[in-house]
């Protein structure tokens, strides 16, 4: 069975009042100023007010300082590897490899009931530029929020659209967001093209592969056990067909090993592997596998991974 890897980069977006897609994790921006932490939305900043956060692009010019606060509260220092200027979503298509996919994900906060104008608004901004700057760059989008999920499908028709969602390991007021079989039904009835799900709930419901791939959906999945080589190795054998993993090539290397009895599978990348973060294994027929002793053994290995992530 021949295999090939496809890489794609996350690309986390937000829109800054003034209709300017951005790239940025997290629904608040915080800094400190004289001794007390200020906090402003993402999405009701200028984009000139957003990038005058962090490094600055022109020499000797100084942004303001940036922390982050932890799911918990606490606030930390923006502490990074190789630090760099905020950008917007133009510049991340006219400065990185066209060569390298993106998988837009649709920024929107939980706790918001937004109305559909203010959706069909975002969506428009960020598509206007999708369409201006793509190219002939692979573009996947997904989106936590089940009606801007349906909208983006709506709106075009050009790039597939994945539901992204926690499978139930997390309850929201939203009862789309509550289970993988909303999740299904979200995707058949808004006619996207699959769904992304936490790992921890595929483990917890192997079961639902089944009921996915019979819906003719594709099935991804993103969260900490896809740096365990061993969780990725068993979600390919249970017919997943995408991960999100932070460590590229540690995560492909290994898989790769396990792959392949001789650990001789040939990498294919048409991008850049240190900025890619969706990790595609993907193969030329499926089939209900037929675990070996070798497979056995490694599912032991897992076991103390899923309770430590409970």
């Amino acid at each position: 069975m021949k295999r090939r890897l496809r890489r794609e980069k996350m690309v986390i977006l937000q829109v800054t009042s003034d209709g300017i897609p951005v790239i940025f994790h997290d629904n608040f921006i915080l800094t400190e100023e004289n001794d007390a932490v200020q906090e402003r939305r993402v999405t009701e900043l200028s984009l000139c007010e957003f990038m005058g956060y962090g490094l600055q692009k022109e020499a000797g010019k100084v942004g303001k300082s940036l922390l982050r606060k932890s799911k918990e509260g606490r606030l930390m220092s923006w502490n990074v590897e190789t630090d760099d200027s905020l950008c917007t979503l133009e510049e991340v298509f006219t400065q990185v490899n066209p060569r390298l996919g993106f998988n837009i994900e649709l920024k929107f906060d939980d706790n918001i009931v937004y109305e559909e104008e203010h959706l069909v608004w975002t969506l428009r901004c960020i598509l206007g530029v999708v369409f201006d700057h793509a190219g002939d760059r692979p573009i996947v989008f997904s989106s936590f929020q089940p009606d801007a999920a349906l909208l983006v499908r709506k709106l075009q028709s050009n790039y597939p659209v994945f539901f992204l969602t926690n499978g139930g390991t997390e309850i929201y007021t939203d009862v789309r967001r509550n289970s993988l079989e909303e999740a299904i039904k979200l995707s058949l009835e808004g006619g996207l093209q699959g769904i992304v799900c936490a790992v921890k709930a595929i483990f917890r419901n192997p079961g639902a592969v089944n009921k996915i791939k019979e819906s003719k959906l594709c099935l991804m999945t993103y969260g900490q056990l896809n740096n365990v080589p061993e969780a990725v190795y068993m979600q390919h054998l249970m017919g997943v067909e995408g991960v999100i993993v932070d460590f590229v090539e540690q995560i492909t290397d290994a898989v790769s090993n396990l792959m392949s009895p001789g650990g001789n599978d040939k990498k294919q990348d048409g991008g850049e592997d240190e900025d890619s973060e969706l990790l595609v294994p993907t193969t030329k027929e499926s089939s209900r596998p037929v675990f070996s002793q070798r497979e056995l053994s490694f599912l032991l290995k897992l076991i103390p991974e899923l309770i430590q992530h409970q």
